[in-house]
């Protein structure tokens, strides 16, 4: 669902050579949304809380923060 009227941030972590960019708004209802610059119209809604907990086990994550 595309949502033409929210005010879409781009990540800092975006932009890299292949170009592929991640965007972040916020819902009237204090939903976060989050969509590709891939693909636009498809996207993503979750709690702040949700994906703050989401954030912080991916930080934490071994896996993800060996290099």
């Amino acid at each position: 669902m595309p949502i033409p009227d929210r005010q879409w941030q781009k990540s800092t972590f975006s932009g890299g050579p292949e170009g592929d960019c991640l965007y972040l708004a916020t819902a009237p209802n204090r939903t976060i949304c989050i969509r590709e610059s891939d693909t636009p119209a498809v996207t993503l809604a979750t709690a702040p809380t949700q994906l703050a907990a989401l954030m912080g086990h991916i930080r934490q994550s071994p896996a993800l923060t060996e290099g």
